[in-house]
């Protein structure tokens, strides 16, 4: 039987499936995440640059290098183990250790991370998260841990995944610039569930502070749409007015209409990626699967309270924009029906004055027909007078009866000429 013939990226498709899998941890353990991502045109930077960064850290530890061109990681360095992934707009690293500090979300656990490897990264932090994971305590036990190690004003603590956990985070930033959260395992839980727990974990904070971009971008923008606005409703209060200039107002609104289209052009992608990253973390948070823990607030409702009003904001000046472009181009092309009105009556009356023009030409030029008959009778009756006067001796009549003979008849026929052509050109 002959082969079958596969497509070119079969196999690469299949293996992306299972390219980034879950990390197996054992309690107690501990994960420093960091998060980077370059300022501007993230989405288009030079990813060589991320392989390259990756690719130092690895010497450090000696450990051997990704495949060319590979967008993510996992080995070990050293006694710890790394997970590196590429993204569309960042890259992030995972250092996995065996055990905890005494000292809870000890900054030590960033060590794996040197400070010099960390300033030359192609990119900003845009976070970066302290996780320890313990075997579950008692209540009172893990009550006066989260009392010790979060700002309960804004803590979120649930049981998860059919209680085969306790997780809980307050989502501040502490001394040490890292995010914290603490996972308390229960006992008979899988390593691979105790991994998909702190990459839940680790994805819900940093899709969260991606989509927060577009938050901060409708702020940004937030005096300059307010200001064009207020242009754009005084212009079509002039639109109103009769003595407004439509050629000027047009003008105005197609600056504020360019205006519009420009903001709608640069934020479009920052709009759709805090859509899909929002849509990232609301799934992250379903499939933990959260059940109340002692009353608390969950992270599902953290979220509602405290980042679903920031999505409602991206949302509302995104529609706003949308609004202000449909607003902007509805006045224009009322505006340019207004011109082209005015503009079609101008040439009415334009128009009409070359009818005016046309008659007036037309009657100077029948009085200047008349004169041409004249002028052209003269010169033919002239000519037939020198025909005729050979004829003066043998008829008898003088010179001048002989001229008086033809000048009606030549007046005549010059006149019928010069009327026939009119009519041919008139035609």
């Amino acid at each position: 039987m002959a082969p079958i013939e596969d497509h070119p990226l079969r196999y690469k498709l299949a293996n992306e499936l299972h390219a980034r899998p879950f990390p197996s941890m054992r309690a107690p353990c501990a994960a420093a995440y960091v998060a980077f991502k370059q300022p501007e045109m993230a989405a288009n930077r030079d990813r060589s640059l991320d392989l390259a960064h990756l690719q130092a850290l690895l010497d450090r530890h000696g450990a051997p290098h990704p495949q060319p061109g590979a967008t993510h990681y996992y080995g070990q360095i050293g006694r710890h183990w790394l997970k590196w992934e590429q993204h569309t707009e960042f890259v992030t690293y995972t250092i996995f250790s065996e055990g905890v500090e005494d000292r809870p979300f000890d900054p030590r656990a960033f060590d794996p991370f040197p400070q010099d490897w960390l300033e030359d990264a192609p990119g900003q932090r845009v976070t970066s998260v302290l996780i320890r994971v313990e075997k579950r305590r008692t209540d009172d036990e893990i009550r006066e841990c989260l009392g010790e190690w979060f700002v309960p004003e804004s803590l979120a603590v649930s049981s998860v995944l059919d209680a085969a956990a306790v997780v809980a985070g307050d989502f501040r930033i502490d001394q040490n610039g890292h995010m914290r959260f603490a996972v308390f395992t229960s006992e008979g839980t899988g390593q691979r569930r105790v991994g998909r727990i702190v990459q839940r974990l680790c994805e819900i904070e940093t899709y969260k502070s991606m989509s927060m971009l577009g938050f901060a971008r409708v702020r940004s923008m937030g005096a300059q749409l307010t200001a064009l606005d207020t242009r754009l409703i005084e212009l079509v209060e002039t639109m109103s007015g009769e003595r407004s200039e439509a050629e000027a107002t047009l003008k105005a609104l197609l600056e504020i209409s360019a205006e519009l289209e420009t903001f709608a052009a640069q934020s479009s992608f920052r709009f759709g990626a805090t859509w899909a990253y929002e849509a990232i973390v609301n799934e992250r948070i379903e499939a933990l699967r959260e059940d109340r823990y002692e009353g608390r607030q969950t992270f599902g409702e953290f979220m509602m309270r405290r980042y679903q009003p920031a999505m409602r904001t991206v949302r509302s000046a995104e529609e706003r924009l949308a609004a202000m472009s449909h607003r902007g181009v509805r006045a224009a092309n009322l505006l340019r029906t207004r011109v082209d009105v005015e503009r079609s009556a101008q040439n009415q009356a334009l128009l009409e004055s070359m009818d005016k023009r046309s008659d007036l030409q037309l009657r100077l030029q029948r009085t200047v027909e008349g004169l041409s008959v004249v002028a052209i009778s003269y010169y033919a009756v002239s000519l037939a007078g020198y025909i005729l006067y050979p004829l003066e001796e043998p008829t008898g009549l003088s010179k001048g009866f002989l001229t008086a003979l033809v000048t009606v008849p030549v007046v005549l026929l010059v006149w019928g000429l010069i009327r026939r052509l009119r009519k041919a050109v008139e035609k």
